[in-house]
């Protein structure tokens, strides 16, 4: 069934209901089918997308430049110093312009108000691409890798390994809950989520019959788990915290040890990437070295199992990111 989303920005998975996110799921795999069939649609023909990045971004930035490309649109990247955002003129006065020249507006940042203000004023779709508290994108990509692996979300068991009150650990709470996952935190106590937040999950997992567990135990946490996710111990903004958080999250990190704690050969691993998983990079070597670490919150054996699933997850984002604009934007 089609669901007219036309006109609607996504700021959080909160957004939309469990039928709508599973109609943008669905898009997702049809497009991703014509994409491999090597079919291109023109549902964004004549369309103009902004790109706006105060964060830098591998994925976000080419799936939503593919993305818009594949169905004949034309992205246009503006980087923190492109464009006056927030200093010379306001993030409102920057949204009103930019809603009179581009159809559709990307944001990936750092405070989660400026999303906000941005759909409040350009009067054109406005996508979350990251904020500090929240990012959907990713967690449509995730959904629908678990549900290629799965054949399904509902009741499934995704548990999240690590930093338990980062924008990845609440947007996959909160869309578990809307979505029918058994969602559970493993993390010490100092990184467990807002409490009010916590409340607001349980609150939509009454209906769609999830379960949020919390807990700081990894090996019981852990245990029937069909997905097993984590992401870096320092996130960006953070990075005089590296000593600080290894010392808090050693205890948590995901190696084999925690695969076979889950009692499930079929578990698969999923990070949204960077991951900190060897010394192969310029800036992964220098922290090893400072911090004394080989691996941070994976390890290699893991990264490169047959469990892991990274890369499918890397891939979805463009597939996924492409439906909300077509949902939202385009021809159809």
């Amino acid at each position: 069934m089609a669901f007219n989303l036309k006109g609607r920005s996504l700021l959080t998975l909160q957004d939309f209901s469990q039928e709508e996110i599973s109609y943008l799921l669905t898009l997702s795999k049809d497009l991703k089918d014509k994409k491999r069939a090597g079919i291109k649609g023109d549902t964004l023909q004549g369309k103009n997308i902004a790109l706006i990045f105060e964060k830098p971004s591998t994925r976000t930035r080419c799936a939503f430049s593919v993305g818009a490309k594949d169905e004949g649109g034309y992205p246009e990247y503006l980087g923190k110093n492109d464009i006056q955002l927030g200093k010379k003129e306001t993030v409102a006065d920057t949204a009103r312009v930019l809603g009179r020249m581009y159809d559709g507006i990307e944001f990936r940042g750092y405070k989660h108000q400026t999303v906000e203000i941005l759909a409040e004023y350009a009067g054109v779709p406005v996508w979350n691409g990251l904020t500090d508290q929240y990012h959907p994108t990713q967690i449509l990509a995730d959904f629908l890798t678990i549900q290629e692996n799965f054949g399904g979300l509902q009741e499934r068991k995704l548990v999240y390994v690590g930093d338990g009150r980062n924008n990845m650990a609440n947007s996959l709470m909160m869309g578990s809950a809307i979505m029918g996952l058994n969602y559970t935190i493993i993390a010490p106590r100092e990184l467990w989520p807002d409490d009010a937040l916590v409340k607001k999950a349980n609150l939509l997992a009454r209906d769609s019959k999830a379960t949020i567990d919390i807990t700081d135990d990894p090996v019981s946490g852990v245990k029937d788990a069909d997905a097993i996710y984590t992401d870096v111990w320092v996130s960006m903004g953070e990075e005089e915290k590296f000593a600080e958080r290894i010392a808090l999250l050693k205890p948590y990190q995901v190696d084999m040890e925690m695969i076979v704690n889950t009692d499930n050969e079929d578990v698969i691993f999923l990070h949204c990437l960077p991951a900190y998983h060897n010394t192969e990079t310029d800036n992964g070597q220098k922290i090893f070295a400072e911090h004394g670490v080989k691996e941070m919150e994976v390890t290699d054996r893991v990264f490169e199992s047959k469990h892991s699933k990274v890369f499918d997850q890397a891939e979805n984002r463009m597939h996924t990111i492409k439906a909300v604009m077509v949902a939202t934007l385009g021809n159809q």
